[in-house]
């Protein structure tokens, strides 16, 4: 069964609301069989603290760095009234700083919500310096744009849902593998072409948590993909992303990001 990530995403913000954290870096306790990423490892992640106004919860995702003013992530993390972005650190939503960003700068896909794999937007920030702990991701280049990227390995990573089912704490990353659509649709029964998923193996999966982080090439880091929907307990079936290289004159039109 194929779940959204914006329903485990909801779920994950109630038991980060109520402090159900954790530290325990134990093997056991790693989200879906990762690992601790060292510090600097991935400095164009970031953390999303997501708010409502008048609401005492908040919601939890990722994004990454595109650009000194932009950051991406999935469109269904941006239907709330405000976000903390949290730069530079391993740290979870807890950041070397952070910036407080209203609705009135979020970008979101106008296909999202009117059919499948669209579920990619854009944060506009204020400025942001790079350093060996928090830099940009670069994009697919336009001339790959018909690129599958079947068969390449990437890395993961984020601070979703946990075998334990709690958050993690510290920044976990997966090594997985890309798998073509249609045998990610013998999973899901479907899946959208704009769509783009990375084999379920030794039980490495995205979770609840991990909405709008970046899928990134081993090779020459490339951002190809954003996290927005896993099996239904993140256990049983391959994790799913926005394509990115389907989005690049989206992209390049709302911010003026891109690579040719």
């Amino acid at each position: 069964m194929k779940l959204s990530l914006a329903i485990l995403f909801l779920a994950s913000a109630l038991a980060f609301a109520k402090g159900n954290r954790t530290e325990d870096l134990s093997p056991d306790n790693v989200i879906v069989n990762g690992y601790p990423a060292y510090e600097g490892k991935a400095p164009y992640i970031v953390g999303l603290f997501l708010f409502t106004d008048g609401s005492n919860s908040a919601a939890v995702g990722a994004g990454s760095v595109i650009s000194h003013n932009w950051v991406l992530t999935a469109a269904h993390c941006l239907t709330t009234d405000s976000v903390d972005i949290h730069y530079g650190s391993n740290r979870g939503w807890n950041g070397l700083y952070k910036h407080h960003v209203r609705k009135e700068n979020f970008i979101r896909h106008p296909g999202f919500g009117n059919s499948a794999g669209h579920d990619i937007g854009l944060i506009r920030t204020p400025y942001v310096e790079y350093t060996n702990v928090v830099n940009r991701i670069p994009l697919p280049k336009f001339g790959q744009k018909g690129e599958r990227f079947v068969n390449w390995w990437t890395v993961l990573c984020g601070w979703g849902g946990m075998a334990n089912g709690n958050l993690a704490d510290w920044l976990q990353c997966m090594d997985v593998q890309i798998i073509s659509n249609d045998e990610c649709a013998r999973s899901y029964g479907s899946v959208a072409s704009t769509d783009m998923c990375t084999r379920l193996s030794d039980g490495k999966s995205a979770c609840g948590g991990d909405s709008g982080g970046p899928l990134v090439t081993h090779d020459n880091p490339t951002q190809v993909g954003v996290i927005t929907f896993a099996s239904g307990n993140c256990k049983s079936g391959p994790s799913g992303y926005t394509r990115v290289t389907d989005h690049l004159d989206w992209i390049r039109e709302k911010s003026g990001v891109a690579y040719y």
